[in-house]
């Protein structure tokens, strides 16, 4: 009886884990990397597909569902069992994640047959993700499936997403039973629409998320500490709202489609209702994605047994949660490009949410270098993406190979994010009766799961690891349970990251001599095209301005 964590091991993204009894193999989520962790653990799935038997999908999340489709091209032909909202999601999502893997891989096989190389196939197609719709089977929260040779499984949900979900997973061998509780993403409290998690009370090995480990969200609170209303929620969105708007300018807001879209539509029904923008006339808001506008239409449709009751009060009352007059969606190509030279200001919610892919990154091009803009972010960015570096103070990021100045507004939502912070995720462990042979801690970088792991041992008394690619550990062999790692508790987190980073840069020190000397060489031959003269300039500016931009901060002579 054994657990492999194939993916999200100190890393955010590319959620997998492998379950093996009895002669079942059993993947608990089949994830996309994103970001770093694409950097580092590349897209390939290291097992074969064929031997898989079940799929059990905590939620529909690219990060958690994404390589479902390569699994099924490359053999796979089991069933997976989730939620049917889950379901419903996957069916847009999974298609979209194909569309963009099919354009990519156009992409980079126009620029290499241009260099004379061979073109690249796609991760998976659009007919793939068809092709793997037809292998889910909907399973609705708290009753108990039977997968056979020892082996049940129960969907909890877990407040964090549409059809979220927790899992319970009991497996036997021989005369040995043990039940495996996998955390899925936790979600936060008191979130617009959804309900909120769900407790789980027994189990003998727990897999938790640790995203926001090590951070609590900033909290609206009454006088007595209290989760205020969600008019008061909504009141920090118009108040950004309202000063963009005074000055003229667009509010531009990455977000994930699935999820973070409706929860802003939800607030932006709220501030316009409610007049929170007082000297506002009117307040157009566009959702410009093709995906989040079919999301949309998935939580209107999935209301009942997934919504929280203040949502249900309203949709008993003949009130759409998530829809009001002067919200426009967006699908046709011509409507968004026509959006960037609109004159009256305007609210325009894009995806992807860490700004990777997807139209959002024409309206940043158009709006970053406007003083008079604000944009605006309402999730989690992973390290090494657009979002990222943005959200962090970049004065200037590069667009489509066009370098664009960052002069707008950058602004955070506060308390609308969909993890559950650090008092979250304790709160959830909490609540089992008996405490857990051992607490496994994924789903959290390198910085944040081997630190949350030995606060949960140091703070709860609980055992607890936060396993690396590919660990693999016996269920029924707890001597072989690895103790905490130790994480120096004076060095906060963020000072290990910036060690990390001075290592890093130092490490690139001779990287940077090379490419100065290969520029000297180039530019002697004057064999240098025009196009690529221009983007080395532009890259060679950026590094130039950064790096005075560091000085003047942290140099010998800044204050």
């Amino acid at each position: 009886m054994d657990i492999t964590f194939l993916g999200a091991a100190q890393q955010v993204t590319g959620s997998c884990t492998l379950l093996e009894s009895a002669g079942l193999k059993i993947l608990v989520d089949c994830g996309l990397p994103q970001g770093n962790d694409e950097r580092e653990s590349g897209m390939d799935l290291p097992f074969n597909p064929e031997s898989i038997d079940y799929v059990l999908l905590t939620h529909a999340h690219i990060d958690h569902s994404g390589r479902i489709p390569l699994l099924v091209k490359n053999g796979f032909r089991g069933k997976i069992f989730t939620t049917p909202a889950t379901i419903d999601l996957c069916e847009i999502m999974l298609a979209d994640s194909g569309h963009i893997q099919e354009m990519e891989a156009e992409w980079k096989s126009r620029k290499q047959r241009r260099a004379g190389q061979a073109g690249v196939e796609p991760l998976y197609t659009v007919k793939d993700a068809q092709k793997a719709m037809m292998l889910f089977q909907g399973c609705d929260y708290e009753k108990i499936i039977d997968l056979g040779r020892g082996c049940k499984v129960r969907f909890i949900d877990a407040g964090h997403l549409l059809g979220s979900s927790s899992l319970e997973v009991w497996l036997s061998e021989g005369k040995e039973l043990r039940k495996i509780v996998f955390s899925g993403d936790i979600g936060n409290f008191d979130q617009p629409l959804i309900k909120d998690p769900v407790y789980i009370d027994s189990a003998d090995f727990v897999v938790m998320e640790s995203t926001y480990g090590n951070r609590m969200h900033k909290k609206p609170l009454n006088a007595m500490g209290n989760s205020v209303p969600t008019s008061v929620r909504a009141q920090e969105l118009a108040d950004i709202i309202e000063r963009t708007f005074n000055r003229g300018g667009n509010v531009i807001i990455p977000s994930f489609a699935v999820g973070r879209t409706q929860e802003i539509l939800y607030l932006l029904r709220v501030v316009i209702e409610k007049n929170l923008c007082p000297s506002c006339k009117k307040i157009p808001v566009f959702v410009d994605s093709p995906l989040s506008v079919k999301a949309t239409n998935v939580f209107s449709g999935n209301i009942f047994g997934y919504m929280d009751s203040e949502a249900m009060e309203l949709v008993h009352k003949g009130v759409n949660p998530i829809v009001f007059p002067s919200l426009v969606t967006i699908t046709d190509a011509e409507d968004s490009k026509a959006l960037n030279f609109r004159k009256e200001s305007c609210v325009i919610i894009s995806s992807s949410g860490m700004c990777e892919a997807g139209r959002i990154k024409h309206h940043l091009k158009h709006n970053l270098w406007r003083s008079e803009c604000t944009v605006l972010f309402s999730g989690y960015q992973a390290g090494g993406t657009l979002g990222r570096n943005i959200l962090d103070g970049a004065r200037h990021v590069t667009i489509f190979g066009e370098q664009i100045d960052v002069r707008c507004e950058i602004c955070e939502l506060q308390g609308i994010s969909g993890h559950a912070d650090q008092e979250g995720l304790v709160k959830w462990l909490t609540a089992f009766k008996k405490e857990p042979r051992m607490s496994f801690i994924n789903h959290g970088d390198k910085a944040v799961a081997p630190w949350f792991a030995q606060f949960i041992t140091r703070t709860l008394g609980l055992k607890a690891y936060a396993p690396e690619p590919m660990e693999r550990f016996d269920l029924l062999a707890e001597q072989t349970f690895p103790s905490c790692v130790a994480v120096d508790d004076s060095v906060l987190p963020c000072m290990r990251e910036l060690s990390e980073a001075v290592a890093l840069l130092k490490h690139n020190e001779e990287l940077l001599q090379s490419v100065i000397e290969r520029l000297k060489k180039e530019g002697a031959k004057k064999d240098i095209t025009q196009k690529q003269a221009l983007r080395l300039t532009n890259a060679i500016v950026r590094l130039a301005s950064d790096l005075e931009f560091l000085g003047s901060k942290w140099g010998p002579d800044a204050d």
